[in-house]
């Protein structure tokens, strides 16, 4: 039994070892995958997933254990940051998503990450299940700038602001568009700081 147990755990040590390197290369690539969707790649040209802040518990970002900033530069200037944040509202519950506002404060774009929205009704905030593939119901943050459009008006139409839903399914995009209008107020106030 000693013998089997040795000759076993050098086996798992060994296959670990194996595939440390390629499944590390392999998740960063989807990383970049992801990031790239909402920046696009000939905008920046430092080496983006080596250019991260790791942050704290960020309330604002819906963040309560923290996450990543990942921050973009092209020829050594700033260009943008690509947030992680949550919704924490989303009908069935939190809304993982990746954010890039530019260094002028514009929304680069938004990707929703993760989410457990009801399919076929609230689930169109995710392009890949938006059934609109011409115009994906998050492309509408895209450009969008506190200095263009005021706090107050970062909310869907129901509210009284700005941006769309679907009939029958407001809590997911208004979940959404108060963790985009969050994610943008807090790169313009914290916008220095970040890039250093």
């Amino acid at each position: 039994m000693l013998a089997f147990t040795l000759v076993f755990t050098g086996l798992m040590a060994g296959t670990y070892e194996a595939t440390r390197e390629p499944i590390a290369r392999s998740a960063a690539a989807e990383q970049l995958r992801l990031i790239n969707e909402v920046l696009p790649p000939a905008s920046y040209d430092n080496t983006l997933l080596n250019d991260v802040r790791t942050l704290g518990a960020t309330p604002e970002l819906g963040l309560p254990k923290g996450g990543r900033i990942w921050r973009a530069r092209k020829n050594g200037q700033p260009v943008a940051l690509v947030f992680e944040a949550i919704a924490p509202d989303g009908y069935a519950g939190a809304i993982k998503l990746v954010i890039a506002v530019g260094a002028d404060g514009r929304v680069g774009g938004v990707r929703v990450t993760d989410h457990h929205e009801t399919p076929g009704l609230g689930d169109y905030i995710d392009p890949k299940k938006d059934k609109n593939k011409a115009s994906p119901w998050v492309e509408q943050f895209v450009g969008k700038t506190l200095a263009t459009l005021p706090l107050e008006r970062w909310k869907v139409k129901k509210d009284g602001g700005e941006f769309n839903y679907r009939t029958g399914a407001t809590i997911s995009p208004r979940a959404v568009t108060n963790a985009v209008a969050r994610a943008v107020q807090y790169a313009s106030t914290q916008r220095d700081a970040l890039y250093q």
